[in-house]
């Protein structure tokens, strides 16, 4: 009896398991497709804002902004975004893994970190932490990328940071989940040029440029182009935090589908267990009450 006591408190344990492993799936679902939603109703603002930089570069001669500096002094801020909460697979390690990498590649590497479970990874480690964001595991908002891209366009401004460049994780879809590299700041002329075209493959760079060219932009082409430009960076880092925020929805969903297939699994097998036991007790009381009969039976 105390056997079969035993294989019932662990049953129960792993049906205790199974309930939460369930429900934080179910949950995982939802934010997910909340994620993915939010980054769509969104992103025709921040896309409009980056085609206006474009084409306001196409359409004036030379736009000599802070934005395009090049510092060779200061710090590589790299912006490491994380989760607030585990049980999410390879999700943060994969992001520790890139961002160690990247420390090893760039010049003085510091870090902004954004998420719980990467503030406690990194305090250990031997690279300096600038600041700490964390979002507590909700939804991050345009609010919370405005504070981040403020206090990145304000170090960059004063030359603290010569470079910025932020590792997110990009979804690709449910099971193809990837750590990737964007650089922020400062922004490339060229690039952003090259982006326009590749945006419309029908129009060619002549074509953009006397698209454009009759524009005026008051005052001028440079404080036009500098007023967008924070929206713009505004724009990658929250697109960068939706995107990695989705990504880890995702990665906990499909752990947390695998621990509920594995309690499933545990669970059929100590029921069958169980059975055995129950059985195996069963034959043998009844061996006893037999034998106890006989005796009786031989000794009359």
């Amino acid at each position: 009896m105390a056997n079969l006591r035993d294989v019932r408190l662990r049953m129960k344990a792993i049906g205790q398991t199974l309930q939460v492993t369930k429900a934080m799936g179910l949950i995982s679902t939802s934010k997910l497709r909340k994620g993915r939603r939010v980054l769509e109703q969104t992103e025709p603002f921040f896309n409009r804002v980056q085609k206006t930089m474009s084409d306001l570069l196409y359409g004036a001669d030379t736009v000599q902004s802070r934005f395009f500096r090049h510092n060779d002094d200061g710090y590589t801020a790299i912006v490491a975004v994380t989760s607030d909460k585990g049980l999410a697979g390879g999700y943060n390690a994969n992001v520790f893994r890139t961002v160690a990498s990247l420390c090893e590649q760039v010049k003085n590497p510091v870090l902004i970190l954004i998420g719980a479970v990467g503030q406690r990874y990194f305090v250990n480690s031997p690279y300096l932490v600038l600041e700490n964001f964390s979002f507590a595991s909700r939804l991050p908002t345009v609010d919370d990328a405005q504070e981040i891209a403020d206090y990145i366009v304000s170090q960059f401004d004063w030359g603290v940071f010569r470079e910025v460049r932020i590792v997110y994780t990009h979804m690709y879809n449910a099971l193809k989940l990837l750590p990737c590299e964007r650089e922020v700041l400062p922004l490339d002329e060229e690039k952003m040029k090259v982006e326009r075209v590749h945006a419309d493959p029908a129009r060619g760079s002549d074509a953009g440029q006397s698209e454009v060219s009759d524009f005026a932009y008051l005052p001028s082409s440079k404080e036009v182009f500098d007023a967008l430009a924070p929206l713009y960076i505004k724009g990658i880092v929250y697109g960068c935090l939706v995107e990695s925020y989705a990504s880890e929805q995702s990665a906990r969903m499909s752990a947390m589908n695998d621990s509920t297939k594995n309690a499933v699994d545990m669970l059929s097998a100590q029921q069958t267990h169980y059975n055995r036991v129950r059985q195996t007790g069963i034959t043998q009381e009844i061996t006893e009450i037999v034998s106890g009969a006989a005796a009786q039976t031989d000794g009359n």
